[in-house]
């Protein structure tokens, strides 16, 4: 695991979908998603902080690794399209999750995917655990390819979890 030691790293979550046929001519390749979840203990979690700064600063790690376990999970497929996307507890705010997702994060991922000219499509909220989040996909060169506009939803049954205030 190569995340920055400053992340407290709770858990890894991968989920894989192939969709071999759904309506229409069947296609020549199945439809393959994957996506790789991380569960970070919030540092800020329960009080206010003015700069977030310190959970930007290493979160390119989150990206390579992360990057790393999903081209993994597609098994030498290409990747495509991409999304990301994340939940901060109930005793956090959305800012610390964004803050973690931003460019510094979202440059790493797609420099470990294999790059892409597009920027990353994203989705993030306050939520219990057990909430479902719908992560974004668009194609990885260019946004406005409808071919690739998707989504992948996702739950983890105990994240975001309670954490310290």
């Amino acid at each position: 695991m190569s995340i920055d030691p400053f992340y407290k790293v709770r858990a890894f979550h991968s989920f894989v979908s192939e969709t071999i046929h759904d309506l229409g001519p069947a296609p020549a390749e199945p439809l393959v998603k994957a996506a790789v979840a991380v569960v970070l203990e919030n540092p800020f979690a329960g009080q206010w902080v003015e700069d977030v700064s310190p959970l930007t600063a290493p979160s390119a790690s989150i990206g390579v690794e992360l990057g790393r376990r999903a081209v993994a999970l597609l098994g030498g497929r290409p990747v495509e399209s991409y999304g990301k996307g994340g939940l901060a507890g109930l005793n956090g705010e959305q800012e610390h999750v964004v803050a973690c997702i931003t460019t510094v994060f979202g440059d790493a991922l797609r420099d470990e995917v294999g790059g892409g000219k597009a920027w990353i499509s994203s989705a993030s909220k306050v939520a219990a655990a057990g909430t479902q989040i719908d992560i974004p996909l668009a194609y990885k060169d260019e946004v406005y390819v409808r071919s690739h506009y998707d989504a992948m939803t996702i739950a983890l049954p105990d994240a975001p979890g309670r954490m310290r205030s």
